[in-house]
């Protein structure tokens, strides 16, 4: 076997090189990441109860057991409700609020900040302020036996009863809560296309009669579709992944009517030590997420190769 010449080996180093880089990274991700999702996949077909005695192969019998848990199903409905009921809001409503923060006038940097204030709060802060805001004798309430609007209030986060039979009150209050936290985000977002559009189409759409509220209808929604598709795919992924405002604010209740699936997970791991049970939970949950993770590849290279 010859031996390498200098030129063989520099080209060996150059390759090899940007691999070292990431070797660390790498350890660290197997360790923390790939290890526990293949254990936890190996675990969804066992009995794992009691973590000092080895598990025991079972099969299918978990998901067995799945298919028959009417809590499963409920908390899967909430958290396609959930989808629902977010997602569409979060996709246009920081867009038009993006559009209004564009404008260039007096005090928009103001307005800007403002809407994104709610982004950098902790969650748990967030959430315990909302809790306080809709208890009992909240400030909601109180706006609303002073008008006169329902003397006795709303019980937010208390009450089993759907609006219009479809969403739960305490699911829809916590929906309010992440639409609130979100909107700065996917505004910042929108802001940054917006701003990648040249203003010379806005001025040619003027000059053929496109203008005011017409020339966003004609130019800014085709030209923000990109973005608007990553929005939907994003604010999806994150509305399955809801858990730490039904954590601090209700705790899936009452009566599991704003019980998330991955909070149903949270309770089987923790609380009730079904580990085995909250993994095969999990086994579902991550192939939802995989599915929107690969919609948002799609998105991202149907949009130019944009991402967040």
């Amino acid at each position: 076997m010859s031996q390498l010449t200098s030129k063989q080996w520099i080209l060996i180093q150059q390759r090899i090189t940007p691999y070292l880089f990431l070797l660390p990274a790498l350890i660290i991700l197997t360790l923390t990441v790939f290890y526990p999702a293949v254990q936890a996949f190996y675990l969804s077909f066992t009995n794992y109860e009691n973590i000092g005695d080895p598990p025991q192969w079972i099969g299918l019998k978990n998901f067995l057991r799945l298919s028959k848990d009417p809590v499963f199903w409920q908390t899967l409905q909430n958290t396609f409700l959930y989808l629902i009921g977010v997602v569409p809001i979060l996709v246009f409503l920081p867009l038009a609020l993006a559009i209004l923060v564009n404008q260039k006038l007096r005090g928009m940097n103001w307005f800007r900040t403002a809407y994104y204030t709610p982004v950098v709060i902790s969650m748990v802060v967030a959430g315990i302020a909302w809790k306080w805001l809709y208890a009992e004798n909240g400030l909601l309430n109180q706006i609303l036996k002073t008008l006169g609007i329902f003397p006795d209030g709303i019980p937010w986060l208390t009450s089993p009863d759907k609006i219009l039979g479809i969403v739960p009150i305490s699911l829809a209050s916590i929906m309010a809560v992440t639409i609130w936290k979100g909107l700065g985000y996917y505004m910042i977002i929108y802001l940054a296309g917006l701003q990648a559009i040249p203003a010379d189409i806005y001025e040619a759409a003027a000059i053929d009669g496109s203008d005011d509220i017409r020339k966003h209808w004609d130019i800014t929604l085709p030209l923000m579709q990109p973005y608007l598709a990553l929005v939907a795919v994003i604010s999806a992924i994150s509305a399955t992944k809801v858990f730490e405002e039904v954590y601090i604010m209700t705790q899936g209740g009452p009566l599991n009517s704003s019980k998330t699936i991955v909070y149903y997970l949270y309770e089987q791991a923790f609380g009730n030590l079904e580990i085995s049970y909250a993994c095969t939970i999990g086994l579902v949950l991550f192939l939802i997420i995989l599915g929107l993770s690969i919609l948002r590849l799609v998105v991202n290279q149907d949009g130019n190769d944009f991402s967040v």
